[in-house]
């Protein structure tokens, strides 16, 4: 009786860790935020100082990918309607100072600048840059889940001639 008990409890608690996991990994396809299309005001003001394009870090993880471009001007990063990345928990937009990031780089030991947390998972979206962040110190824009400290998608930024 006694074997019975400690074998429920021990399937309980790993049924429930296990059942927490998946709803972390499952609920974003479920429910999926809107697809955004954000316009960009004042287009023709504003002037484009680099271009970045998203790409699969891991191609072995098919989990984290991305692809697509981004825009950046002097105060603003746009992520263009051809976006995507996989859904996931509590992504956010980092500008990166480093040229390359792999799934290996310690982006959260580098002085990142966060945008912001990830409006959708595909369309057009504006991250205002803070003032007096300087685009030309900065080598990425970064998909990154802060949740898990995991590199989503990188995008090396290609400066505007």
């Amino acid at each position: 009786m006694q074997r019975l008990l400690i074998g429920l409890l021990v399937g309980a608690v790993v049924g429930t860790g296990f059942g927490f996991a998946l709803g972390i990994v499952v609920f974003p396809y479920l429910f999926p935020p809107p697809e955004v299309n954000e316009p960009l005001t004042n287009e023709s003001e504003r002037e484009v100082l680099a271009r970045a394009t998203f790409i699969h870090a891991n191609p072995s993880d098919p989990i984290h990918h991305g692809r697509g471009t981004a825009t950046l001007y002097a105060d603003l990063v746009r992520l263009e309607a051809d976006f995507e990345v996989g859904p996931g928990p509590k992504f956010h937009v980092y500008l990166v100072p480093l040229a390359e990031v792999t799934p290996a780089t310690e982006v959260e030991q580098t002085m990142f600048v966060d945008l912001g947390r990830l409006k959708a998972f595909s369309g057009s979206q504006n991250y205002p840059i803070p003032g007096g962040t300087n685009v030309d110190d900065f080598g990425s824009v970064v998909i990154w889940c802060e949740q898990f400290n995991v590199l989503i998608s990188p995008a090396s930024i290609t400066l505007a001639e």
